[in-house]
Parts: structure tokens; sequence; C-alpha cells
């Protein structure tokens, strides 16, 4: 962590500088700045940034808080003082802590622990960005067409134009919108982790459904339901008791 230290007492420096190095062990002092002027100059310079800084309130120019109404800064500053009068202004200008004088070892510690515990809630959670980042794969990853296999080549079929897949006898099969089919040679599970989610959804163990392919939910025996579409077909496509929750909750998102 890169730290910055404004101050101009030579010997409190010094001192702020050791507490800091004993309570961080792996902190890197960038510089020991002792004005306004020179804070300014230093701070302006990209390069310069730190991660934290460590600032006295009354400098021989003036109060520091003229720093940092002229330089804009993103990194918390914890404010060392003999004076508790500058609170609420330490903590508008980005403050984080308020140490007086003289500095302790364990108010320089609770300074760093509160940081800290300020980093870490700020964090986005991993879990969330997993799961986002994940999302955004798959639906870079989803198959527009499949391959299907007829007499002797191979044609493909949008995946827009699929009313549902099938598994019959063992064999999956394309079940398309003009009520055409067409064996597919992959299992169920390999279809459903390349389609889109937001329009197929697995109604049971056999049937893979496209959304547009309902025309109407009714009840069914067992608290399960059936669908009703405009397809000319002889299977009846019921979903399962234990997903019909999870199955009505996605007709209803976009």
């Amino acid at each position: 962590m890169n730290i910055l230290i404004i101050e101009d007492e030579p010997h409190t420096a010094q001192i702020l500088s050791e507490i800091i190095v004993q309570v961080r062990p792996d902190s890197i002092i960038l510089d020991t700045l002792e004005s306004i002027e020179q804070s300014v100059k230093y701070l302006s310079n990209d390069k310069n940034l730190p991660d934290l800084i460590f600032s006295d309130i009354q400098l021989a120019d003036g109060l520091s808080f003229e720093i940092f109404s002229k330089v804009q800064l993103k990194c918390p500053i914890i404010f060392c003082t003999a004076f508790d009068q500058y609170t609420l202004q330490a903590f508008k200008t980005n403050g984080i802590e308020y140490v007086l004088k003289p500095v302790k070892e364990e108010d320089v510690e609770l300074a760093f622990t509160k940081y800290e515990t300020l980093k870490e809630s700020l964090k986005p959670d991993i879990e969330i960005v997993t799961l986002l980042k994940n999302t955004f794969q798959k639906k870079e990853n989803n198959k527009s067409s499949i391959l299907v296999h007829v007499k002797e080549s191979f044609i493909p079929i949008e995946v827009s134009k699929i009313a549902f897949f099938i598994v019959d006898t063992e064999i999956l099969y394309i079940h398309t919108f003009d009520n055409k089919r067409y064996p597919v040679f992959k299992s169920m599970s390999e279809i459903e982790a390349s389609i889109d989610h937001s329009l197929f959804f697995r109604i049971n163990r056999q049937v893979l459904l496209n959304k547009k392919t309902i025309k109407e939910v009714r009840p069914y025996f067992n608290r399960k339901v059936i669908i009703k579409t405009d397809l000319k077909i002889e299977e009846q496509l019921i979903v399962s008791r234990l997903k019909v929750t999870e199955f009505m909750n996605w007709i209803e998102q976009s």
C-alpha cells in the first residue's frame, strides 16, 4: 500500500512513518510533504497518487483542506491533528478517520482497520460478478442453429424455428413450428447447455420447450400443468409437478 504523509513537523512525521511501517510492514511511504503548495504540486501529478494519505490539518501555510479543494482525489484520508474542532470538515473531505496527536500506535492500527473494512465493503460481490460474467458468456455461446442429418447431408435449423426438443425411444428430435421432425445426434443435456434459457425451458425429462410454443397453460392431474399449442402433435406437453412454479415464473420473464 502506497502512503503519503502531509506533516510540517519533521519529528512528528518521522514518528508517524515509523508507526505506519510497524503496524503495516508492507506499506511504502511515498513521500513526506510539509506545505499546501508542495502537496498540491505533488498530487497534481497522476503518477504520484497514493492509496492512502495521512495528513495534518494545520500546516505552516494554512489548513490542509485547501489542498483537497484544489486537487481532486479518490483516495481516502486519515487526518492527524492536535485539535478536534475540524472533525466535521475532515469527514467532508474524503476523511475516514480522525487521529488526535500525539499519535499512538493503537490509534493508527484502528485507522488502518477502518480503512481496510471500508475498502472490503466497497468491493463488488465476487459471486454476483461471477454469475453476471457467466451469464454474458453463456449468451455469447448460445447456438443460433442446430445441425441435423437429412439423408446424406447436414442442414442447419435455426433455433428460433424450433418449437421443442423431445426424446423419443432414446433418440432426440427437433420439432419445428412447421411441424417437421429431425433427429439430432446429441444428448438433451448438450442441447440444453448450448441454447438461450430465456427462450427454452426443460418442462420434463423428455421435452425442452420454446416459449413461443405456448398458447395456453391448463391445470393437469397431480398438480401438474399441460401446455396447449397450435402444433400438430400427438404428444402431450406436460410440465412435471416439481417444475411448475419455476415454469410459471419463467413464462413471465422477458
